[in-house]
């Protein structure tokens, strides 16, 4: 495909290409319609500019559009992505894989899940927390935590959690005593706010025989959670207060247009 940028304005906008069955392949954002898309026209026999000419090579038509802003730009991109996942645009083309974190109290057993799929447990009393980016920094933090309750809790043998119907790559823990004063922590910490649970959860394995055995694996399952609290949790907080958002959980589909939108209230200071 020859581009033509003569009619291409110096405008932040988005521009889309699609193949010779008019679908659509690519989707992009730019600050600067024109200075983007002469960085195609002008792409080298280089690695970096690979995929610049393969959308070129595949594509039979330009569409632009023209927005008030740069964040305009980035949020139609995301929405674009969202709802038509183009060949050639991967971040952000799987939101649905967004994982969250549910618990619920019942009968005095504190249950724990791990899923992408929240709204199979919709009928479950399951409180969650989310959606977060990494799956694998949450999941990572998640087994962590199982672990760690062990030392603490009395787990459910896996026979019973074992007949629940649990779709593929959702995972479901259950305990019994854990401590009733930790109630109001668990929010806090899932949702960002404090780190105090993590605290908490130290002093109860100092006075665990057992963990203080095992020091040095317990060290590195608190540093995965000490992880994904400062770099998934506590974040999801810090967006959620600067963009005054009250949604929560913040669905997975929502959860990349919250962001823009906070990076945008950062270009406006």
């Amino acid at each position: 495909m020859n581009l033509d940028l003569s009619a291409i304005p110096s405008l932040p906008g988005i521009y889309r290409f699609f193949d010779n069955q008019n679908i659509l392949i690519y989707v992009g954002k730019a600050k600067s319609l024109r200075r983007r898309l002469s960085q195609y026209k002008n792409a080298k026999r280089r690695k970096k500019h690979r995929k610049m000419r393969k959308i070129l090579e595949q594509s039979a038509k330009l569409d632009i559009e023209v927005c008030q802003s740069d964040l305009e730009a980035q949020i139609l991109e995301a929405q674009i992505i969202q709802s038509h996942r183009p060949k050639w645009n991967v971040a952000g083309a799987f939101y649905f894989l967004y994982p969250m974190v549910g618990m619920k109290d019942e009968d005095g057993m504190t249950s724990f899940i791990y899923t992408t799929q929240p709204e199979y447990f919709s009928k479950d009393c399951f409180e969650f927390h989310g959606a977060f980016r990494s799956r694998e920094m949450t999941l990572e933090a998640y087994f962590s935590l199982m672990e760690i309750l062990k030392y603490i809790g009395h787990s459910v043998p896996k026979k019973r959690t074992a007949k629940l119907l649990i779709p593929k790559f959702s995972y479901v823990y259950e305990f019994r005593q854990l401590p009733d004063r930790w109630g109001p922590l668990w929010c806090d910490f899932w949702q960002g706010r404090s780190r105090q649970l993590l605290e908490e959860i130290v002093l109860e394995l100092l006075e665990n025989a057992g963990a203080r055995h095992r020091s040095q694996e317990i060290q590195e399952l608190i540093r995965k959670l000490m992880r994904f609290w400062k770099h998934e949790a506590s974040r999801l907080w810090e967006v959620r207060k600067k963009t005054n958002s009250s949604e929560y959980p913040v669905s997975q589909k929502n959860r990349d247009i919250l962001f823009l939108k906070y990076r945008g209230t950062l270009r406006i200071k």
